[in-house]
């Protein structure tokens, strides 16, 4: 498949498996980094396997911070 091809056959098959038009080969990319940070990837092997310059663009990726674990939640009192 020709490269110039990916971008035309994700949009179709976004499209047939109802996902949103906005669909491309980006979104395919930042899950996989997604995916592997929250699995316990690094960030440094993250911006390699992205081949970011900054791993300040990596960190954009990286979600983990927004959980809030369960002994978080004890620490409030009330």
């Amino acid at each position: 498949m020709a490269p110039t091809a990916v971008p035309g056959t994700i949009r179709r098959r976004a499209r047939r498996a109802g996902l949103p038009q906005s669909t491309c080969c980006h979104t395919f990319r930042a899950t996989g980094i997604t995916a592997y940070l929250d699995n316990g990837g690094t960030i440094e092997n993250a911006q390699a396997i992205a081949a970011h310059e900054s791993p300040r663009t990596t960190k954009l990726y990286d979600r983990t911070s927004d959980e809030i674990t369960l002994g978080e939640v004890k620490r409030i009192e009330i």
